[in-house]
């Protein structure tokens, strides 16, 4: 399950029709070729009914400023590459897509099939230098611009800063202070960390690579051999292995992990930005349920840091795992109207997309040319929740919200840069790394060494498959 998948996003082909939106299955045939005149197919993989309906109103009001006709389409993160294939291959391309996360990105520009001077465009219209130079670095192969990047979620490590204080423990933020941390306060009905392990979840290997990263271990050298053997690498899954000794037992998934905390029966937690509105007790189906949050439900919100970039030994500087979300212009849009659009979405329609979900969409891009923090200041008003809504400022110390808004800036991600996004798609399907950890954890007697041959050993073998 990929981490924005946690919100039921396949539920949204049922009711898109009901809101008056397109599916895929009902779009209109496209002649091949550069698309022409005043209308436009937006897919979009913000494809759950209330996010579909919040699109729309921000459709409504580009149609109207504009002139422009777009029809909006949901599509599923799962289904795109497959989606992204069949409709290049038909002369069916979108002429924007919007959502849509680093691998894919880099896939589709590999496959030509991304307007790169529309991109330069839009970017140099907005201004490069009010989005964080990390998410334009990742979004672009050298100076040349791949998408439009919007907006950023993050895997973060989370841990009882009343615990650390009694213990008198330094904030954990390097691989020593995670370890120490872990293994002192691994005891009575107390784990020391809660991070998963499940070996048919992606979440896993989003959680190991917030680790890995952290080392400096890569999945593929710059020439795009796999490099799992590394010894930053086999570092890292040691690593990993001594912190999942102080958790739970069992095999640990996306929901345990996160169950395991708010219940108070752990110090910490690996998770994604995701956890915030649970957290705070703003979700009724997964209320934190620790004994002292009984008479005070901000307890553990109260009582909860968050570190975002990681160090390991080996690591060169701190860094963390996440995923950017872009706007993509595709090699036969219509492309005067894609570009308003694109545009429009960075600016008017801005904030109405951040809001739809603020700690899944953290923004990056921080302001306009006349207002340098407009985005980022109105965005830790923003209200998150699902059974209620409340403001993240009012939730969470400006701290907390500073270290996640530049979480960014520390964010590294395997194989993209090395121009590797078609080999990350492919195992984010396969879990070649996950199924490794599964077996190191998971009672089978497996090294983290072996455990590291063995990813690198599965990886090189699909990278075959993709040649």
């Amino acid at each position: 399950m990929l981490m924005r998948s946690l919100r039921g996003r396949g539920l949204a082909a049922g009711t898109a029709a009901a809101l008056g939106i397109g599916l895929l299955a009902g779009c209109s045939g496209q002649s091949p070729g550069p698309h022409s005149g005043r209308t436009l197919t937006v897919w979009s993989e913000e494809n759950l009914p209330a996010r579909m309906a919040a699109t729309q109103k921000l459709v409504d009001t580009f149609e109207r400023q504009t002139g422009y006709k777009v029809k909006l389409v949901g599509i599923d993160e799962s289904q795109l590459p497959q989606l992204v294939e069949s409709a290049a291959a038909a002369g069916k391309l979108p002429d924007v897509m919007g959502g849509i996360p680093l691998a894919p990105v880099w896939q589709m520009y590999s496959n030509g099939l991304i307007d790169t001077d529309a991109t330069a465009k839009v970017l140099d219209g907005l201004g490069r230098s009010t989005f964080d130079a990390n998410a334009l670095k990742l979004t672009s192969d050298g100076s040349k611009a791949l998408s439009v990047p919007s907006d950023s979620w993050q895997q973060i490590l989370v841990y009882r800063k009343d615990l650390f204080a009694k213990a008198h423990l330094p904030v954990p933020n390097t691989y020593d202070a995670i370890l120490k941390a872990a293994r002192t306060l691994d005891k009575g009905s107390m784990n020391g960390i809660s991070l998963a392990t499940d070996p048919k979840d992606v979440f896993t290997q989003q959680s190991f690579e917030d680790i890995a990263v952290a080392d400096g271990c890569q999945l593929t050298t710059g020439s795009g051999k796999v490099a799992l053997t590394s010894p930053a690498c086999v570092q890292a899954f040691k690593t990993y292995d001594d912190l999942a000794k102080t958790g739970p037992e069992g095999t640990q998934t996306v929901d345990t992990t996160r169950a395991t905390y708010q219940a108070g029966q752990s110090a910490m937690v690996l998770w994604s930005t995701y956890l915030m509105d649970s957290l705070a007790g703003l979700r009724d189906d997964v209320l934190p349920n620790c004994p002292q949050c009984k008479d005070d439900k901000s307890f553990l919100s109260n009582n909860s840091g968050i570190v975002t970039a990681i160090k390991g030994p080996a690591g060169a500087a701190p860094a963390q795992f996440g995923e950017i979300s872009s706007w993509t212009i595709t090699k036969t849009a219509n492309t005067v109207g894609a570009e308003k659009f694109v545009q429009f979405m960075m600016s008017g329609g801005y904030e109405g997309w951040l809001g739809m979900e603020p700690e899944g969409k953290i923004p990056v891009r921080d302001g306009t040319a006349a207002e340098p923090r407009k985005y980022v200041t109105d965005w830790r008003a923003m209200k998150i929740g699902v059974s209620r809504m409340e403001p993240m400022n009012r939730l969470f110390p400006a701290s907390f919200l500073d270290q996640m808004l530049a979480g960014v800036t520390h964010m590294q991600r395997w194989g993209i840069t090395q121009g590797q996004g078609a080999l990350v798609g492919a195992t984010e399907g396969s879990l070649p790394v996950p199924q490794a950890i599964g077996s190191m954890t998971g009672g089978d007697d497996v090294s983290p060494r072996n455990a590291a041959k063995q990813a690198d050993d599965a990886v090189s073998a699909l990278k075959k498959t993709l040649l």
